[in-house]
């Protein structure tokens, strides 16, 4: 197998980080300076972890998509977009996503490692 069927979680991060960065663009919400710097500079951070993660895993680099992912949730409300429905929508699913995605992968490449590779 290889590693993009096998570690099919930082392939399917690597896409969500991808689409946080054009998100503003994409959704509308452009004209709003927090929440499309936060979508850029986080989705390009996300998509190079993930990349990165395809070709020479390392436990840290889903550590920090974790704690991304984390960020992206509370993020709105912290910047203070919250009342922005689309800016919210969209950091916090990905953050979700991104999460998950983050831990699941750290679990299978445990898993993967443990068993020899």
């Amino acid at each position: 197998m290889n590693r993009f069927s096998t570690f099919w979680q930082d392939t399917l991060n690597l896409v969500l980080g991808a689409a946080l960065l054009v998100s503003p663009w994409v959704l509308g919400f452009a004209s709003e300076t927090t929440p499309t710097w936060n979508a850029f500079i986080v989705g390009a951070i996300i998509a190079v972890l993930a990349l990165a993660a395809l070709f020479a895993f390392q436990v840290w680099e889903e550590w920090v998509s974790g704690a991304l992912g984390a960020w992206l949730i509370i993020a709105p409300w912290v910047l203070g977009f919250g009342t922005h429905a689309t800016a919210l929508y969209t950091h916090v699913l990905i953050g979700i996503a991104t999460l998950v995605l983050a831990y699941w992968s750290t679990s299978e490449h445990g898993h993967h490692m443990a068993a020899g590779g």
